[in-house]
Formats: C-alpha cells, sequence, structure tokens
C-alpha cells in the first residue's frame, strides 16, 4: 500500500495534466446535454491531446526549473479552463460554440449589449464550471513543494508519450472514418468549416478550434466536388376530396338552374419564373468545381411557375422590416392592434417558420434579404457579401434599383456584422445610429435598446415623399434581449401591470408594444403622403427569442421541450413549433384575408415579393421558393431536420412522420427522404459557393 501511494504522489501530476482534457470534453458535453454516444472520438482526441501536453512538459523539464515548469503548467491548466468554461457559456447565449476565426465579428458586436445576459448565464454556469474546474483544483493542491512535482523526465519517456499522441490520434481518426448511424456523418464534419455545434458535440472541443485553424488555412469541403443529380421520387398521394369532374362544374357549364353560365375566368400565365441563361455552356466553361456545381445544380431544379398573383402589386413601393426576437406567439389584438391587424386582414400564411440558424440576427437577414440559407459557420454569409462586393443579383433592392426605385435602408443601432458594407453592396442608402439617422441618447451613450418607433419617426421623410418608387428596409432592435423593464419597454409598464405573466414575459410583451407603435406611426406616415394605397408591406422575424423559451411557453401556454436543450439549439429534445412564426405581406387594397398553409419560412420571402412585384428571377437560384406557386413548402432547420407539406423528417432519429391526410409505402417513404435529404443539402451548400465564387456576376455581371 505504501509503494502504491507513494507511486500515486509521484505520478499525480502527471496523470492530473494528461487526463484534464479528457475530462474536460466528457463534462462539458454531458453538462451542454450533447449525445455522449461520440464520447469514443472526443475521449481518443482528448487523450491525443494529453499525450502531447505530457511530451511538452517532459522537454520542458529537461530545461526549466521545478518552479518555472509548475508556474507555466499551472497557468497552462488555468487557461485550458478558462476556454472550455468561455466555450460553454457562450453557447448557452450565443446558441453556438465560437472558433477563433470569429472572434473579430465578436469584438466588433459590442458584447457591452450582453452584459446582463451575460452575467445571468454565467451565475447560473457556477456548477458547471466547479465541475470543470476540478483537475486545474487538484493540480494546484499536488503540484507544490511539499505535496508533489513533476520532476525530470527522461527522454525515452518524450518518445513515449509522443507515441502515445500518434496512437490516440490515429484511433481517433479511425474512429471518425467509421460509419455512424447518423446522417452526418463525423468523417464529413472533419472534412468541414461548417455545422460548428456538430463539429463539436462529435468531434470534441479541442479538435473544433484545431480544425477551425486549419481550415482557415486551409478551407474545408461543405460536400462533394461534383454535383450529383438525384432523381425526384413518384407523386405522394393526398387523402382529400376529388376535384369535380367537369360535369360538376358550373363554370364549365353553358347554363345552369339560375340563369346564363359566369364569363370564363382570365387565362392565368403559369409559365416557369426562369431567365435565359444557359448553364449547360455556363457548367462547360466553368474555370472553378464550384461554378461548375452551381450551375449543374441550378440545371437541375425544377422552377416554380407564375400564377394568379403574379405581378399583383408591380409599380408598389415597397418596404421590408426585419423584426429583431419577434414572435407571433406575442401578438394580440389587444396589446399590438396594428400587427394584429396586418396578419390578419392581409395573407394569412398559418404554417411560416423563423428557424434559427448560425449567427441568429444576421443569417436571419441573410435568409430575407437574399433568399438563401446561410452558411453554418464562418465566414458570416451576410457578412461576407460585403466583405467579397458579391454580385447579390436577385436581392430586392438590386432588382429594383434597376427599375429605377430609390432604395434605402435603416437600422437603430450601430454598424454590427459588417452591415454598413453588406447593405451598402446591395443598393441600399444605409443609415444606422450617427451615420444617418437621429437617434436618443444619454450623454454620449446610445440608449439601449432604441426604440423602433423613433426609428420610423426619424426615417419616414427620407423617402415617404419621393416622386418615384422606393423600396425601403428596415432591421428593428426594440426586441432585443434581455427582456426587462428597460428603455425600450417601460413606457408600456402600467398598461400591462394587471396582466398575469412573469415579469421578463410582460416586458418582453412591451417591447412588441413598442413594435406595434413603429407600424402604426408607418401607416400613418404613408397614408398622410398619399402613399398607403401603393405600398407593399412585408414583415417577418429574423429568429425567435431564443433566450427567453419561457416566455413563449408562458404565452403560448404550450411546452417546448427543455429551456436549456433550446438555448442550445439541441433541436433533438425540442418541439418544432417553437419556430412558428408570423410573416406578415399586407397592402391597403387587400379585401379580404387570404389563408395560405404551406409550409415556408424566411428563405421565400424573397422569391414571393419577386413574383408579386413581377419582377423577372430565376426562381432555381434561391434556396426559397414562391409560397403562392404550386411548388411544395419547405423549412430546414440549423440541425437539418425538416419539414415539407408532406411531413416532417427527423435527423437525429432518422424517422420521417408524415403529415396528416399523406399516405407513403415503406417504399414511397424512402425514395421521398433521400430525394429531400439530398435537395436539403443542396440548398444548404449553395449559399458559400455563390457568395465565394460571385456566381450571380458570372452570369448577370457587365
Amino acid at each position: 500500500m505504501q509503494k502504491t501511494s507513494e507511486l500515486f504522489k509521484k505520478n499525480a501530476v502527471k496523470l492530473l495534466i494528461a487526463l484534464q482534457p479528457v475530462w474536460l470534453e466528457f463534462f462539458m458535453h454531458a453538462m451542454d446535454g450533447s449525445s455522449l454516444r461520440f464520447a469514443p472520438i472526443y475521449i481518443l482526441y482528448g487523450g491525443a491531446f494529453g499525450a502531447l501536453l505530457m511530451a511538452v512538459c517532459s522537454a520542458l523539464s529537461l530545461k526549466l526549473k521545478e518552479k518555472v515548469l509548475r508556474i507555466a503548467g499551472k497557468t497552462f491548466s488555468v487557461l485550458l479552463w478558462v476556454l472550455f468554461c468561455v466555450e460553454f457559456i457562450a453557447k448557452r447565449i450565443l446558441q453556438t460554440y465560437y472558433p477563433a476565426s470569429i472572434l473579430a465579428t465578436a469584438s466588433e458586436n459590442r458584447l457591452g449589449d450582453y452584459f446582463g445576459q451575460i452575467v445571468k448565464t454565467t451565475v447560473g454556469s457556477i456548477p458547471s464550471v466547479i465541475v470543470l474546474a476540478v483537475p486545474t483544483v487538484l493540480l494546484f493542491i499536488l503540484w507544490s513543494r511539499k505535496r508533489g512535482e513533476f520532476g525530470k523526465t527522461s527522454p525515452r519517456f518524450i518518445a513515449v508519450y509522443l507515441a502515445a499522441f500518434a496512437a490516440f490520434h490515429l484511433g481517433g481518426l479511425a474512429v471518425v472514418n467509421t460509419e455512424w448511424p447518423v446522417d452526418l456523418q463525423p468523417r464529413t464534419l472533419y472534412n468541414s468549416d461548417t455545422n460548428f455545434n456538430d463539429q463539436v458535440e462529435e468531434l470534441g472541443l479541442v479538435n473544433f478550434l484545431r480544425l477551425d485553424i486549419k481550415h482557415s488555412l486551409f478551407p474545408g469541403t461543405v460536400r462533394g466536388e461534383e454535383f450529383v443529380a438525384v432523381a425526384p421520387p413518384p407523386p405522394v398521394i393526398e387523402k382529400q376530396q376529388p376535384a369535380p369532374s367537369k360535369t360538376d362544374d358550373p363554370r364549365l357549364s353553358s347554363t345552369d338552374e339560375t340563369g346564363p353560365a359566369e364569363p370564363p375566368a382570365p387565362v392565368i400565365d403559369t409559365s416557369p419564373n426562369v431567365m435565359d441563361v444557359d448553364l449547360a455552356a455556363v457548367s462547360e466553361s466553368a474555370k472553378s468545381k464550384d461554378v461548375k456545381w452551381l450551375a449543374d445544380y441550378f440545371a437541375s431544379v425544377t422552377p416554380t411557375n407564375k400564377n394568379e398573383y403574379t405581378g399583383r402589386y408591380k409599380d408598389y413601393n415597397v418596404i421590408v422590416l426585419c423584426l429583431e426576437a419577434f414572435s407571433g406567439y406575442a401578438m394580440s389584438e389587444e396589446y399590438t392592434p396594428t400587427l394584429w391587424k396586418l396578419a390578419h386582414e392581409g395573407y394569412q400564411f398559418t404554417n411560416f417558420y423563423t428557424a434559427l440558424h448560425y449567427t441568429s440576427t444576421s443569417n436571419g437577414e441573410c435568409q430575407v434579404l437574399l433568399g438563401l440559407y446561410p452558411k453554418n459557420g464562418n465566414p458570416i454569409s451576410m457578412k461576407r457579401t460585403g466583405e467579397k462586393k458579391t454580385n447579390c443579383y436577385f436581392s430586392l433592392a438590386p432588382q429594383l434599383g434597376r427599375l429605377g426605385y430609390h432604395n434605402i435602408g435603416f437600422h437603430n443601432n450601430w454598424d454590427l456584422y459588417g452591415r454598413n458594407a453588406s447593405h451598402t453592396n446591395l443598393g441600399y442608402e444605409w443609415h444606422y445610429a450617427n451615420h444617418g439617422l437621429e437617434l436618443e441618447w444619454s450623454g454620449k451613450n446610445l440608449l439601449w435598446p432604441q426604440r423602433d418607433s423613433v426609428m420610423i419617426e426619424n426615417s419616414v421623410d427620407q423617402y415617404v415623399n419621393d416622386e418615384g418608387l422606393f423600396n425601403v428596409y428596415y432591421m428593428t432592435i426594440s426586441g432585443h434581449t434581455p427582456w426587462e423593464w428597460n428603455y425600450s419597454a417601460a413606457p408600456y409598464r402600467e398598461q400591462l401591470a394587471d396582466l398575469e405573466y412573469s415579469e421578463t414575459t410582460k416586458a418582453y410583451i412591451a417591447t412588441c408594444m413598442e413594435l406595434d407603435k413603429a407600424f402604426a406611426e408607418l401607416l400613418e406616415a404613408l397614408e398622410e403622403a398619399g402613399k398607403l394605397e401603393n405600398t407593399l408591406i412585408v414583415a417577418c422575424a429574423d429568429h425567435v427569442p431564443y433566450t427567453g423559451v419561457e416566455i413563449l411557453e408562458e404565452i403560448s401556454e404550450k411546452e417546448f421541450g427543455s429551456s436549456k436543450a433550446v438555448e442550445a439549439i439541441n433541436e433533438q429534445s425540442i418541439d418544432f413549433d417553437l419556430y412558428k412564426n408570423t410573416l406578415f405581406i399586407w397592402a391597403a387594397d387587400i379585401e379580404e384575408p387570404v389563408v395560405i398553409d404551406k409550409v415556408c419560412c424566411q428563405v421565400d420571402v424573397l422569391p414571393t415579393v419577386s413574383n408579386l412585384l413581377g419582377l423577372e428571377y430565376d426562381s432555381r437560384m434561391l434556396a426559397g421558393t414562391d409560397i403562392f406557386s404550386d411548388s411544395e413548402g419547405l423549412v430546414v432547420f440549423s440541425s437539418r431536420c425538416w419539414k415539407s407539406d408532406k411531413g416532417f423528417y427527423d435527423r437525429f432519429r432518422q424517422t420521417f412522420t408524415p403529415a396528416e391526410g399523406v399516405e407513403m409505402t415503406e417504399e414511397e417513404t424512402k425514395a421521398y427522404v433521400d430525394y429531400m435529404k439530398a435537395s436539403v443539402d443542396s440548398k444548404l451548400s449553395m449559399t458559400p459557393k455563390i457568395i465565394e465564387n460571385d456566381f450571380y456576376n458570372i452570369l448577370f455581371g457587365e
């Protein structure tokens, strides 16, 4: 026993150094709610990192005094613990792990605005932080002059540690490259620069950070380099009433019991929304594999057709609003009457979703403005368009700018996510805090969050009296977290005093009331200028209030799953109705509300509005589709789960649940799911290829 005790005392420091990465990886995954089935991967890589640390410490022990080595070793242990804690807390606040490649963006984005949420989340994470600190605390206790030391190491042991590093690393690679019963294979993630949360879950945090550095130097691949088309499945039969026969349809009869037949309906143009582009020639002459992939993919896509809504709002003014953290669950006729009016008197989209994607707000804008799903990783898609000066040919500003519209945009905050570059590149005259948009200040500080009604009040005069047509874009801010009685919510506190909700929920509703006031001021300004009858208003959220799931549960009286799971975007444990939201498309001349039950989401906004305005665009080259067309509806979630008109696919359980009224055989289900998975993969892959290769400029540039 005494020999064992002495042996442990002599090697305790070495064991702690070697095992700390394994401890941190395993317990961070366990406390984050991640699946532990991938533990063999990150334990092996954690062991490799631990062995490498042992080799480094052993080499240093030959050169440094024990005291210096002790200080260096403890310092590194603390830094490694802090790294895991910061990533763990960042994931809980911002719903994603942060690689080094995004630090520049994070530093630009005024993290002080999140101070309250950072403090709250950090305090709530103290138990987890303590668990992660166990190896570091033990190292401080045991690595001392009285209790233990690292000691001088024989050079042959350095070789042993390096051999152990190689063995663990190769073992990790072998496990990564085995076939796993999941859609998103570890080997795919290992070679990809996307899906950060999945990379951490399956490969481990240290591997994720290492691969981020590697991919910053040598870009990873999103998918195979050649596009391979998957044949569409045969049509699926849905349970529904049979269409009336010709003899049963009174519109086709020459007479009926009551009198002469109604005049024949006008002929509707149902030709495809495509442009005259020779994609085969583009593929043949492509100078890069990505350009060839895009040309081949778009050539394989079935375009959507024009329909009875095509051009209905031709030559209208357009105002598009992206609503910060808005959820339709918070609307009511009593507290948000203007929003309620627009939602219920215009077009009613009963299956509209605002799925949460990487960098929530910026990539919510990417979906609305570009009609594309954002890259689930760096560089941030919307920001990248500004950096690369990408030709965003189908976005509304360039489309309407070519027709002579006045494009102008506003955001009542600072220049975050590089919007000044990206939105100016789109063609907007871009105005934001202290740059063309007058806002309210407290001394030298911009009041937080700004009131959307103030933004509207101080911006409408810049376009509402234009002699020509205008296209306006607003990115709001009043609904931003944290939801408390701040500058934006405080004016409505007394009005909500008797509401039987928590203070947090009432404060969130107050921010929606502020947004409602902004909409009311906008409509009033348009009416006073005589422009209301000729203006199309389009609005939707950038994302739901994902750090306040308890708010939506309280308002809706529904359960969306574990709040911790939602905050971590652990979508295998949530109800996807959390993302159900409201799309506003409204014009003053709508006589009766029109209900559309098709599944749809933010990427569908651009092609839908393009069709309503009668613009020439190519429906094959956007990830979204015109909601009014006869195409199938689809929403793709961050986890690569998806929902279509025919059913819901759970990527985690690899199961497909048909929608009500849809019947499929086993063979039909497999064919449909395989086709849709390939389609989803292509829709997610196309965005970085378009941006990095300036693909639209190849087709339509001067």
